[in-house]
């Protein structure tokens, strides 16, 4: 899916900033002498205010085809509203596209010239673009939509970036679910972190950074940022590219950094530009780009999985903390010693959510102490548990959040010199509708 080098619709109106970047809608290769050459050529024509869609796709009813334009047009306004954009400076704006299901009648009409690579999914040239049809209806829009990205930011805004922001940038603004409006109508949302899996079936991005990460071969940030061209050949360069602009986009300490880099010049020196920007941190993000990949899930909320990592103090005297139920790793503002022993216990009770019998219309609430419920588990432990770790960065092994105990009374060692800290075990998409916290007492042991 590499091109050749060179929210809801109203939250993403609502995003654009009053001065945007330099466009250049008139940049790109005519369309209207393409649509005419795919008419001859007996190829179908999907047409919208922006897209000029051609296929040699049967026609089948409910395959969601028709919907396309329609739908890319949805996903412009929310382009536009990401760069700040107004969709009016760019109305004249069109792109050119080819569903393809036999190559050769293509080029035998002449729309996949011979200097186009043999691309396995799809390819993107200034504002033309090709993609292969899928049997899954939401893995071909998923296509149509990242290489309608590249499209727009390699011709409205001249990218030209380095491996991951152009292709990291192309997965964020094509990841999204579909809406039904009042009437009825399936409606483009940009979600550039799923809710859940049923969204974006087949996509597989989420399922690649937890494959990698469990076999010790997810790339540290400082390598996905150094990505050489042509390395997005595999799910998993995707995946990680895809990981940083979400992570920069959507976290509190980052978003306001790499939005200004964004609104400036798209070129070979963004890495430096993101780099110079007044608030950023690259140690910081190395870190948190560390941690988002090991607890990466559908419905993972970037603020309220955000992390404090500051250093705390020692601890010389019992200390009670409050952890809150639907937030992620908390830190306990307290340091341990490798090596240290301490105690930890817990007291109270969290709400989880709820079970609704549809038979009785009877709800009844899911409630937790800190040794969890068997009710449901979650990556291997009961939801509801208390868990207890720190930050650990091994030698040959990716960094991430070392797990010392669990429970309502734990014993623990310390693995390393720093912060301790305590989060209630549950899937991150299922914290929306967590209420509740444990108080814990901490205190040193022999």
């Amino acid at each position: 899916m590499r091109p050749a080098r060179m929210p809801t619709l109203a939250v993403c109106l609502t995003a654009a900033l009053a001065i945007g970047p330099v466009v250049h809608a008139d940049e790109g290769v005519a369309v209207a002498p393409l649509a005419a050459t795919a008419r001859r050529a007996g190829l179908r024509l999907l047409e919208s205010e922006h897209l000029v869609l051609a296929t040699d796709r049967p026609v089948r009813a409910g395959d969601g085809v028709d919907d396309l334009p329609r739908i890319f047009d949805e996903a412009f306004v929310c382009w536009c509203g990401h760069y700040g954009i107004d969709p009016t400076a760019v109305r004249d704006w069109r792109a050119f596209g080819c569903l393809v299901v036999d190559r050769e009648r293509f080029r035998a009409a002449g729309l996949l010239p011979p200097t186009i690579p043999d691309f396995a999914h799809g390819f993107c040239d200034r504002n033309r673009f090709w993609f292969v049809d899928q049997s899954n209806p939401d893995y071909r829009r998923h296509l149509l939509l990242h290489e309608g990205g590249h499209a727009f930011t390699l011709t409205i805004r001249r990218l030209n970036t380095p491996e991951w922001y152009t292709e990291g940038i192309a997965e964020f603004l094509a990841t999204h679910r579909l809406d039904r409006d009042p009437a009825g109508v399936e409606r483009f949302v940009h979600a550039p972190l799923p809710a859940r899996a049923g969204d974006v079936e087949q996509l597989g991005r989420i399922e690649e950074l937890r494959k990698s990460r469990a076999a010790g071969t997810s790339p540290r940030l400082a390598a996905v940022l150094a990505a050489p061209p042509g390395n997005h050949r595999a799910i998993a360069a995707y995946a990680s590219s895809w990981a940083a602009v979400v992570l920069f986009s959507q976290h509190p300490a980052f978003a306001r950094p790499f939005t200004a880099a964004e609104r400036g010049p798209l070129d070979a020196d963004f890495n430096a530009r993101l780099a110079a920007q007044p608030g950023w941190d690259m140690a910081r993000a190395a870190r948190e780009y560390d941690a988002f990949v090991a607890d990466v899930d559908y419905g993972y909320d970037i603020d309220r999985m955000a992390v404090d990592w500051s250093p705390g103090r020692p601890l010389v005297a019992p200390t009670r903390v409050t952890v809150d139920a639907c937030r992620g790793w908390q830190n306990t503002g307290l340091t341990l010693e490798r090596d240290g022993r301490c105690r930890v216990t817990a007291q109270g009770r969290v709400l989880l959510g709820e079970v609704r019998d549809p038979a009785t219309k009877t709800v009844t609430p899911i409630e937790s102490e800190a040794d969890g419920i068997t009710l449901r588990w979650y990556r291997g432990r009961p939801v509801g548990r208390l868990l207890v770790a720190q930050w650990e960065e091994p030698q040959g092994k990716p960094p991430g959040f070392v797990i010392l105990g669990a429970g309502s009374a734990v014993d623990i060692t310390a693995a390393a010199s720093g912060p301790l800290y305590l989060q209630v075990n549950e899937p991150p998409g299922d914290r929306t509708d967590t209420t509740g916290s444990f108080t814990v007492e901490i205190r040193s042991t022999p």
